[in-house]
């Protein structure tokens, strides 16, 4: 039996202190939150965003038909988490959150210059996206558990929004605009370095997890980060 958890009662957390516990005390966690969260997000929607345009404008794909190229999308991002879930409690966040975001950064850097090179088919790029997040869904979701857990009861949640925001801010924004930027050139060099950089992103992620990452898996949370409030 876990022994029991005594903490002190209190009506709040000062934001000064979730500042300080994100910055000062646990500044190489907050560094794993940051970079996975906006590395994710920008590689999502520098894709998902312009998925459409690259359809219509380089593959001639009419507009009521770009639907059925997101079904097998769609797909990818169900079953990833779905299948392979179970294996950051049994292999491992650090090895399986590492493991996705590099596995997906790579494929999206082939992907990239295939792409480039004029040499894969419609078909091709569908499925080309379907394998890639199929692992980049479950590195996402690993993205949101980590922020969750491995930050004090206290600011848990705030940590949560804070790493939404950044990362959102990072990614959701300067994506598709940079993106919808190189579509708009019309070049396919152009859009695939637009993808080369989100590769990158993903990796140097998927680096600074093995090296910061902590290994949650199976631990009571409280374990994991102390509470704030925690009585000895």
């Amino acid at each position: 039996m876990r022994p029991k958890v005594r903490l002190h009662a209190r009506s709040h957390t000062s934001l000064a202190q979730v500042a300080e516990t994100l910055l000062r005390t646990y500044p190489q966690r907050t560094a794993v939150g940051l970079s996975l969260m906006a590395s994710q997000a920008f590689f999502y929607n520098a894709i998902f965003f312009t998925y459409a345009l690259i359809l219509t404008d380089f593959y001639g794909v009419p507009v009521g038909s770009v639907g059925w190229y997101l079904l097998p999308f769609a797909a990818g991002n169900f079953l990833g988490p779905l299948l392979l879930g179970r294996l950051f409690d049994t292999l491992g966040r650090k090895t399986m959150i590492g493991a996705t975001y590099a596995i997906s950064g790579l494929l999206l850097a082939g992907t990239g210059y295939l792409f480039a090179r004029d040499i894969v088919s419609v078909q091709m790029l569908t499925v080309a996206w379907m394998i890639i997040f199929f692992f980049a869904s479950a590195a996402a979701s690993s993205a949101y558990l980590t922020v969750s857990e491995i930050f004090p009861l206290e600011i848990r949640a705030l940590a949560i929004a804070f790493f939404y925001a950044v990362g959102t801010g990072v990614g959701g924004v300067v994506a598709p605009w940079l993106l919808g930027t190189l579509i708009d050139t019309g070049s396919r060099v152009s859009v695939a370095a637009g993808y080369y950089l989100g590769a990158a992103l993903m990796i140097a992620a998927a680096s600074v997890e093995w090296r910061w990452g902590i290994a949650a898996e199976l631990r009571p949370l409280e374990e994991v980060c102390r509470p704030l409030t925690f009585i000895d």
